[in-house]
């Protein structure tokens, strides 16, 4: 078997960085939805007044910190499907930065206090994903996938 035959990544590299790609373009949508929020859209959506005022009054360090979590994991994603090395740090800064977004939300503003456990799923699925990722990518690197 070749050298060359070794360091050429299968389906599941393709699928997986195909997931990757899809997940990380909807953390893009959802971070300018967030952005774009009003106070007019949030009661329409069904929103106490004290949620509104909790998400109108995201610090900017966090808004910027989820700003930096979504163009990261893009990053990466380009990276990994380019077969790149900088996959790996792109998904670690996204990691990093998506627990400090989480961090401000539910521990530094009691955000559990005025939402229900439920919205703990989404930022728990996208810390393990945000793991994933960075297990993979570092995975992909050490057979040689990316350079």
């Amino acid at each position: 078997m070749s050298e060359e035959s070794n360091t050429k990544p299968g389906i599941v590299f393709w699928a997986l960085g195909g997931f990757f790609a899809l997940w990380n373009v909807l953390g893009l949508y959802m971070y300018y939805d967030f952005s774009t929020l009003t106070p007019e859209k949030l009661q329409g959506a069904g929103y106490s007044a004290q949620q509104i005022a909790h998400v109108i009054d995201t610090p900017a360090w966090a808004h910027s910190a989820y700003a930096i979590a979504v163009n990261a994991g893009v990053l990466g994603v380009i990276f990994l499907l380019l077969r790149k090395a900088w996959a790996v740090p792109m998904f670690v800064i996204s990691l990093i930065c998506a627990i400090l977004q989480f961090t401000d939300g539910y521990l530094l503003r009691n955000g559990l206090e005025l939402f229900e456990a439920v919205w703990l799923v989404i930022p728990t699925l996208v810390i393990l994903i945000c793991i994933l990722e960075i297990w993979y990518s570092r995975r992909a690197k050490n057979r040689g996938w990316l350079n």
